[in-house]
């Protein structure tokens, strides 16, 4: 059975596709069906004046801050990943009795 949401976080969802964010998006984002947010969108959209609407701008403005912190995450795992690497093949060859970089120094 899928989550069920509160009266409130319907609504919040509804006024965001109402300001323009595609459902699809929101789908995406709160991790529900786009034909849910739809039935939603049909449920609520009499019952929200247009004042409680958020101006598009403001989502557009969060998303594309979303979208750059989740760039800077995937950066900051792939960089934690090579050190992770790095540091595995120093501890192997820490471990081995004659590490071929002891006779290049001869």
């Amino acid at each position: 059975m899928g989550k069920r949401l509160k009266e409130e976080e319907r609504i919040k969802i509804v006024k965001e596709a109402l300001a323009g964010v595609k459902v699809g998006v929101l789908a995406r984002m709160y991790d529900i069906h786009p034909e849910t947010i739809r039935g939603w969108i049909r449920d609520y959209r009499d019952s929200i004046a247009p004042e409680e609407i958020p101006i598009a701008d403001e989502h557009l403005q969060e998303l594309q801050r979303l979208q750059e912190v989740e760039q800077r995450y995937e950066k900051a795992v792939k960089a934690l990943g090579e050190k992770e690497l790095e540091n595995e093949i120093l501890r192997e060859l820490l471990k081995k009795k004659n590490p071929s970089y002891l006779k290049n120094s001869k």
